[in-house]
């Protein structure tokens, strides 16, 4: 966030480690050895604002350098592929004949959220035209909470209504802006404090009888 063209560049915040010409790649050069403990843990990063705004305003791509390099250091079989701001992942157990699964979709975010809507009415508008999702994942906001939707449906295999479910997740961020709201882009801006963290998926694939079913929760990492 200290490159030429972002508007909430400080010297005051610029790492020594990172305080050279080439700034864009000492950040990488960091961030690759930073996550390369983890590379077997990672399957897709997906872009977000920051990132389309370098593209845009300096001509590189820090994830896909990011991605490209990480692979390289790592040298396994096992790959991390470069997401889009949005797309599909599916989560599934069984075969073609008998498998049960969950589709996740995850969107960066887009707005600024609201200090009363937390951003929360942008789920309703996620769901009015995505369809097929489990579970919805945004961020962008800062904001950090689950929610559950449930619609009328009905069961693939047995077309039978069934209410279904959805999750909303939205995930915050490691960056504290507001700090003591002395002085800062973040404050100068009247955003109020943001909650940090991220969060966990689990999913439970289990039998009952001879029917494969899957159990949803999510687990909050807080400051």
């Amino acid at each position: 966030m200290q490159g030429k063209f972002d508007p909430r560049r400080s010297k005051k915040d610029i790492l020594p480690q990172h305080n050279k010409v080439n700034y864009l790649d000492a950040v990488i050069e960091e961030a690759v050895e930073w996550w390369l403990p983890y590379h077997h843990l990672m399957t897709v990063i997906g872009y977000g604002n920051h990132e389309t705004a370098i593209i845009k305003n300096v001509e590189t791509d820090p994830l896909q350098r990011f991605v490209d390099l990480i692979n390289y250091r790592a040298n396994t079989d096992h790959k991390i592929y470069t997401g889009g701001y949005g797309g599909w992942v599916n989560f599934y157990i069984g075969n073609t004949t008998s498998k049960v699964s969950k589709w996740l979709y995850y969107y960066h975010g887009s707005g600024g959220g609201g200090e009363v809507t937390k951003g929360v009415i942008q789920n309703q508008r996620q769901m009015a035209m995505i369809e097929g999702a489990d579970i919805i994942w945004m961020g962008h906001v800062h904001e950090l909470y689950a929610m559950q939707h449930s619609v009328k449906s009905f069961h693939g295999a047995t077309m039978k209504p069934i209410v279904k479910d959805v999750w909303h997740v939205r995930t915050a961020t490691y960056k504290e802006e507001f700090e003591d709201g002395y002085m800062g882009y973040h404050v100068e801006k009247g955003r109020p404090p943001k909650p940090l963290g991220g969060a966990i998926l689990d999913l439970t694939f289990y039998r009952e009888h001879t029917i494969r079913k899957v159990n949803t929760s999510i687990r909050f990492l807080t400051k």
